[in-house]
Parts: C-alpha cells; structure tokens; sequence
C-alpha cells in the first residue's frame, strides 16, 4: 500500500482544482502502481481520494486520473474541466441512496454471504467495513470481505452464495412477503422527479448495482410514489447488467463500475443523445464517493447528496455543489 499524507498547503490539479488541507484529500509522493512520482517526469503533485480508490497525478497544463480495481484491472483516464452551464438539459441520478434508501439492504446481502463462508451465521461486518462494501460493484464488495475476513475462500464461492440470498430476498420482497423496509424513496423524491419533468429537463437512472437487483429496487419504489412504470418515466436507465454465471451470459459490469466512467457516460451518451460537446450542461447526483469520482470523470457537473460516504471517502471536494436534500439540488439548478 502506498502511503499519504494530508495536504498540508494548497495543491493545484489542472482541470479539476486547488486543493488545501480541509479537502480531504490524500497527497501522495508516488502513485500506487509506481509508475508517477511527484517531482519527477513532469509530475508536480499525485492527490488521492481519502478512500484510496482514486488517484489524480497533475501535469503541467493537464492531469489524469488513475481509477485503481480490486479484481486487477486498473485504468487511466483524462480529467476534463467542467462547469455548470445553464439551462441544465439533463440530470443523471444515482440509484442506491440517491434515488432509493437500500444501502443497508445490499450490505447485509453482503454480510449474509461472507458469514456463510467463514460458517457463523451470526458474523456482523464491522463499522470500518462499510465504505468497502458499498458504492463499488459486487464483487469487489465481496473481494474486500474475503479478503479480510476468509482469504482461504474464493470469489466464485462468495458470488454464489450473494446471488443465493439476493434471489431469495428479493423474489419475497416483490410478492410482498420480503422485507418492507428494503426499498424506501429518498425523500422529497417523486416532488425532484416532476420538478424535472415539468422543466423539460431529461432524466436518466445510473446505476453500478446488476439489472436483477437494481430494477425491483426503483419498481419498488415508484409503487411506493404511486408513480406507475419507471420504464415509461425516465428517459434511459443503464444498469451494471447481468452476472455472469454457468451456463448463462452475462454483460459488460463488473470491471466498470463507479469510480469508472463509463455508466454515466453511456446514459449520457447514448441513452439521452447528448454528445460530449454539450456535457457541461448535465448534472449528475451520487451520495457515494465512487459514484462522485465516475461523473467528474465522465465530465459532467457532481452534486453531492448527503447521508452516503461522500464526506467519509473524501471525495467533498470533487463536488461543484453538495445539498443534503433534493430541494436543495433543485435550486441549485435554477
């Protein structure tokens, strides 16, 4: 593990900002790969989140960031400046904790399939646990709880036993016999909604969680809302996809998720139609810090939502704005 320190004067990184010592941010002499040093090649400075899952190495006139992955695939990709442009033509939202209150729910999904793995049904994760097992995809929640609690256990075992309770839980939930807390609307969220629709402001559904999970999650809570088909009211959902597993295909999801780009990108892109060119005028909406870093790197407007990890990650910064309620964000927009 490479280790950082605090910013202990004002750091600036092309494209993204200046930085101090109340950013949360990590300066780091070296990068985690090994490749960049601050002071050397043309590095002036490397700043990574406070949860490690991101690095950003400032070049002169430029910067990249350095997006790390727990199943060994890390990437690079350019930081591009963004600024809010109005009026906004379109807003992307983040499922869990954004839109929906379900983070406990896939946590304690978590939870159940490593205490089937260690053999104790009555192992709890523990509070320092929970920005590992929350904001990333599956099975790098899973990679970090074998990691630390049952090394001698392997992926495929831990993602047959997740997907196991997942469909169990969630087969109850929508006959109505599940749990009734599950799946609960981020308040004020049906009023944000048609705020939106009623400006003419397109809304797309962004998501890291897999479509089989995620899709009962907002059919879920749009019967909550009384607010019909989520099909028929958002104007493109992207969801992580389909696992893979024997004897079925899967799709594109588990090496790209948030911290990556390329689940807001593709929304943006290719669900709502707007080209790059026009990306200031979109404004993407997380309460994690993965979710935080995945829409500055697809270059578009964070707003940070409180009661996630985004504070905790130290990934504040990294929003142009951050609310703790959904009125809040809707004047922001104005």
């Amino acid at each position: 593990m490479v280790k950082g320190f605090g910013v202990a004067d004002h750091i600036s990184i092309p494209d993204l900002g200046e930085f101090g010592p109340d950013s949360g941010l990590v300066s780091r002499s070296v990068g985690s790969d090994g490749c960049f040093r601050a002071g050397q090649g043309g590095v002036s400075a490397i700043l990574a989140t406070g949860d490690g899952k991101v690095e950003f190495i400032a070049f002169e006139g430029f910067s990249r960031a350095y997006v790390k992955s727990a199943l060994g695939y890390p990437a690079y990709y350019p930081v591009h400046p963004v600024r809010l442009e109005k009026p906004v033509k379109a807003v992307l939202m983040d499922l869990d904790g954004t839109s929906v209150r379900s983070e406990g729910f896939w946590i304690w999904i978590i939870q159940q399939a490593i205490a089937d793995l260690v053999g104790n049904p009555r192992f709890e994760l523990e509070d320092a646990d929970l920005p590992y097992v929350s904001g990333h995809s599956v099975s790098e929640h899973l990679q970090y709880g074998i990691h630390k609690y049952c090394p001698d256990r392997t992926l495929e075992e831990a993602r047959r036993r997740y997907f196991e309770h997942t469909h169990r839980e969630l087969a109850a939930i929508m006959d109505g016999t599940g749990r009734s807390d599950a799946f609960i609307p981020t308040p004020g969220l049906k009023e944000f909604l048609l705020s939106l629709k009623a400006r003419c402001i397109r809304i797309g559904l962004v998501t890291s969680g897999l479509y089989e999970k995620a899709y009962p999650e907002i059919v879920s809570a749009f019967r909550t809302m009384g607010m019909g088909d989520p099909q028929e009211f958002y104007d493109a959902i992207i969801t992580a996809g389909y696992p893979l597993r024997p004897g079925s295909v899967g799709t594109l999801g588990e090496l790209s998720p948030k911290p990556h780009p390329w689940l807001y990108a593709e929304t943006c892109r290719v669900g709502l139609g707007i080209p790059f060119s026009e990306r200031n005028s979109v404004v993407g909406i997380e309460d994690s810090g993965a979710g935080v870093c995945a829409i500055r790197l697809a270059g578009f407007t964070p707003v940070g939502l409180g009661g996630g990890n985004i504070i905790e990650s130290g990934t504040r910064a990294l929003c142009s704005y951050f609310a703790s309620t959904l009125a809040e964000i809707l004047e922001y927009m104005k």
